[in-house]
């Protein structure tokens, strides 16, 4: 039972935030980073939630552990296997990437957890979860999920160009970074193409794969925009600072949010962490990686971070130095002035 695997750190009473992420094949490290940076910037308790192949989650205990007590107390974790609870399972492990379709499974699977934010491996967080964790509270009685736009501009964007099904808005929207209130999509009866009444989610999914299977392209993130279209008063809309890939900087800068707030939640897809591409998004990605866990924030992150950024001012994406740093910078300066205040705190007594 996924139950069974449970790692507690806290007394499971603190309620916490809950993060899914689905990892398979060489995803093992990039999952990892992606956690730290969970950890290193969130303020309240995290529960991780993460479905693995069965041959990674010896790798996943051994490195969750390697971290420092002062992290470790900060959260707790499951490992799950990659179950699929209807139709072929082999299918769906061939949707897109490997195993990306556990995603469409989280309701059904996690019934005891109300609701959750699922990212895709490739994602930093550059500020706390507690932060995208409060838009929960912003849904109206019908949202149940909240996603970024794919694209900015419809001229310039896939679907609004590619799509041979239908899609949500005008450029559909990116599931790599997804808020999900589960209690609302497992009680909800979904509209759809198939039949007129209304379906629940575990009803309609393996319908509709069967149905558009030989039209999608981005596999899982297809079918989410078909069931978004379909009931698009389920939808919030979160600005793209939520969600910023290579495509809001690499045709010029089009993510006016991060413009003005800088980037929340980086999103390195096209494998920009592993490759010369885009060089701000792998300098993110390899500074984040490579912080020890105690050390100065300032120091040891944001100093090298501003570093290696001078080295990409010729790209694109480089020239806006600013939009990755300003969340990032900001965070940074609370967690120190929290400790400072802590420390004062307990050290003096006016």
């Amino acid at each position: 039972k996924p139950g069974d695997q449970k790692h507690l750190y806290e007394p499971s009473s603190l309620q916490c935030m809950h993060l899914a992420v689905v990892a398979c094949g060489d995803r093992l490290e990039e999952t990892l980073i992606m956690l730290k940076s969970a950890v290193l910037f969130s303020n309240r308790r995290l529960c991780f939630h993460i479905f693995a192949e069965d041959s990674l989650k010896p790798e996943f205990e051994k490195k969750l552990k390697e971290w420092p007590s002062s992290y470790t107390k900060k959260f707790e974790y499951n490992i799950y296997p990659i179950t699929f609870s209807v139709g072929n399972a082999q299918e769906w492990k061939k949707l897109f990437k490997p195993c990306a379709a556990q995603r469409l499974f989280l309701p059904v699977i996690l019934k005891d957890v109300d609701s959750l934010l699922y990212v895709d491996t490739d994602v930093l967080f550059l500020r706390p979860i507690d932060d995208i964790w409060h838009i929960l509270k912003e849904f109206n009685s019908t949202q149940l999920a909240a996603m970024a736009p794919e694209h900015e501009i419809p001229k310039i964007g896939w679907y609004s160009r590619f799509a041979r099904h239908p899609y949500y808005g005008t450029t559909g929207v990116n599931s790599g970074v997804m808020l999900m209130n589960l209690t609302r999509i497992r009680s909800t009866q979904f509209k759809n193409s198939m039949i007129p009444s209304g379906l629940t989610w575990e009803e309609m999914l393996y319908p509709l794969y069967q149905k558009y299977k030989n039209y999608i392209t981005w596999g899982d993130q297809d079918l989410l925009n078909i069931i978004f279209y379909f009931n698009p008063e389920c939808l919030y809309v979160f600005p793209c600072q939520w969600n910023y890939r290579p495509d809001h900087c690499m045709y010029g800068s089009n993510c006016k949010g991060a413009e003005e707030e800088g980037v929340s939640i980086l999103h390195g897809n096209r494998g920009v962490y592993h490759d010369d591409k885009q060089p701000t998004f792998k300098a993110l990605y390899e500074v984040i990686r490579d912080f020890p866990f105690e050390d100065n924030l300032f120091q040891s992150l944001y100093y090298p971070l501003q570093s290696k950024f001078l080295d990409t001012v010729h790209t694109l994406c480089g020239r806006i130095p600013q939009v990755f740093l300003k969340q990032i910078e900001k965070t940074m300066k609370k967690v120190y002035e929290n400790r400072v205040i802590v420390y004062l705190g307990a050290n003096h007594r006016f």
